[in-house]
């Protein structure tokens, strides 16, 4: 007796799912690869240790995790607010919140350079006020990436906040747990998995991020230049092999963050019963 696959047409989806990923994916990837084979190990290091690459990798990476842990925290609260309360406007806000995805990023870079810039009107402000400067410094770029970031927590979070039984939170109350012991031991326990998500989606588009950072950032060399920015400069300059190296170094980075996370999210889940 034969059985028959629960997915009609396995073989036609697996075949073009496998073709899909090797022309969008494993193909330019391993490009990148084969052509980092022309480099030596030595000449290798001496373009990944110079001063200006290891700087910007600094900057690309500590204002992507900055930028993701801000969005997380705000994110929440925004999907929070969209699912527990009824207000006017809120179909407005809806729409809001998806607005970085439909703006270009170039368009949203200009827009934060000239809001911001010390002559711009927060920016003027917040010098003013506190002395402290956005445009053309790292925070600039913190706050180019939480924009384009706090949708990725929001779409993430919301779905498990909507299906999340209010039973639990009245087992919780009528046991005599406070708001705050049933927000910590029911309510985020369950919506951590989905914010460690939306964290390591934010943290992605953060770190490969270019539009709307090179506006805002100034792009100075070993204060506000970041990865994407500095190998644009390297095939400018027709240099494929510096190019080549920073853009494997980086894609090797984020495949391990974006790794550990996983295994991260995967624990949490197996942890609170979700797997």
């Amino acid at each position: 007796m034969s059985q028959n696959s629960i997915m009609p047409g396995f073989r036609l989806t697996i075949g073009f799912t496998v073709v899909y990923l090797s022309l969008v994916v494993l193909i330019p990837l391993s490009t990148l690869v084969f052509q980092s084979f022309r480099l030596s190990w030595d000449d290798y290091l001496h373009i990944i240790t110079n001063k200006r690459v290891l700087s910007s990798f600094y900057v690309s990476f500590s204002t992507a995790i900055v930028a993701a842990l801000v969005a997380s925290f705000f994110g929440f609260i925004v999907a929070w607010v969209l699912v527990r309360y009824e207000f006017f406007g809120k179909r407005f806000f809806h729409a809001l919140i998806d607005f970085p995805f439909a703006l270009p990023t170039a368009v949203a870079g200009i827009v934060l350079a000239t809001i911001f810039q010390p002559s711009g009107f927060l920016g003027k402000l917040l010098i003013d006020t506190i002395g402290v400067q956005v445009a053309f410094k790292p925070l600039g770029i913190v706050m180019a990436l939480i924009f384009i970031s706090i949708p990725f927590i929001v779409r993430t979070v919301e779905p498990v906040l909507l299906e999340f039984e209010a039973s639990m939170e009245e087992a919780g109350a009528s046991l005599g747990a406070t708001r705050l012991q049933v927000f910590n031991r029911i309510i985020f326990p369950n919506v951590f998995p989905a914010l460690l998500t939306g964290f390591a989606l934010a943290f992605a588009r953060g770190v490969g991020e270019y539009g709307s950072v090179i506006f805002i950032a100034g792009n100075l060399p070993y204060v506000s230049e970041i990865v994407p920015l500095l190998i644009v400069t390297k095939l400018e300059q027709f240099d494929i092999e510096g190019a080549t190296a920073i853009a494997l170094t980086m894609l090797v980075i984020s495949f391990l963050l974006l790794f550990v996370i996983n295994t991260l999210q995967y624990w949490v889940r197996k942890r609170s019963g979700q797997l």
